[in-house]
């Protein structure tokens, strides 16, 4: 039920502008989300980059309701391709498609995300398109085989939760398209998603078992620690090395596994978003793992209590 109503709060319109004011909001947004502006963003990946990770870069922003707030985020995130090509660091981008204006019509969203794909190709940089709720998986699938097949710059998301997701995954190795594998944020029905975690794990391994087989450098997106033993004894058993996938995490979650995992060589990259929008973002968060909430106030009650202490609050 908790999961339930954290999704629900995520569409909320009042609860997303009562928050951008709210300091405790703020304060637990801090801990998934670098900042609002690209500068803050760039430091981040700079801070990242200096840990040996690497970074995909995510201005958050969705459901755009007119082609001039969806142009002017295809121009963010081509001005971000080049920032990071001009300041030297090892990341690339992901956006999700109705941010691109996807909700307007799949020629606004192919257009605009097209012009972005160049701009990755032209900075020998690379755009995973983010998978969004189910609604949109046909779609994003289309779009990204679509662009692939024009730049060659572009991958996907496919969610474990899903019961298609094993055909896509067919499909884009066949292809060699770049996929991360997560398990799924979105709340979907019975009738497309497995309503089960046992489930969605054994999906997990499965998908991991394709790509590992026949993908292109696939990234394995999880904080589980079991599911990702699995990918390493997997990857072993198939002759892959550490340089041949990497796994990806949020920024600010499990530092410790992140910071363990690049300690035993393996390739880790961090999903670092940025920008005024991430109210929606951060009760995904929440809703994937509720404890995260008790964790967060936990931690902002402690900081508060010492700065009474200190006079400083």
């Amino acid at each position: 039920m908790l999961r339930e109503g954290l999704h629900y709060l995520a569409g909320h319109q009042g609860m997303r502008r009562l928050a951008a004011t709210n300091p405790v909001a703020r304060k637990l947004a801090s801990r998934f989300v670098a900042g609002e502006t690209l500068a803050e963003a760039l430091g981040a990946i700079q801070q990242t980059n200096r840990l040996g990770m690497r970074a995909s870069l995510d201005h958050l922003g969705e459901n755009v309701t007119s082609r001039e707030e969806a142009a002017e985020a295809a121009d963010g995130y081509c001005q971000a391709f080049d920032a990071i090509a001009a300041n030297s660091l090892d990341a690339n981008i992901s956006c999700k498609l109705t941010h691109l204006g996807l909700d307007l019509g799949v020629d606004v969203a192919e257009e605009l995300t097209r012009t972005v794909a160049e701009a990755a190709a032209r900075n020998g940089n690379f755009l995973r398109l983010d998978m969004e709720g189910s609604a949109y998986t046909e779609r994003t699938v289309s779009m990204t085989k679509s662009i692939f097949d024009a730049t060659r710059s572009v991958g996907t998301v496919i969610q474990a939760y899903l019961y298609r997701s094993a055909d896509d995954i067919r499909d884009l190795n066949g292809r060699g398209i770049r996929v991360r594998l997560v398990k799924g944020a979105y709340l979907e029905p019975a009738s497309v998603a497995y309503p089960n975690k046992a489930d969605v794990d054994a999906s997990y391994r499965r998908l991991a078992d394709a790509l590992l087989a026949d993908g292109t450098f696939p990234a394995f997106a999880t904080h589980d620690i079991a599911l990702i033993e699995y990918v390493k004894d997997r990857a072993r058993s198939l002759g892959r090395g550490p340089e041949d996938f990497e796994f990806q995490m949020l920024y600010g979650v499990r530092r410790d596994l992140q910071r363990r995992l690049r300690a035993e060589g393996y390739g880790m990259r961090l999903y670092i978003p940025y920008g005024t929008q991430w109210y929606p973002y951060l009760m995904r968060r929440l809703a994937e793992r509720p404890a995260n909430l008790l964790f967060i106030m936990g931690n902002v009650a402690r900081e508060a209590g010492t700065a009474r202490r200190s006079g400083t609050g």
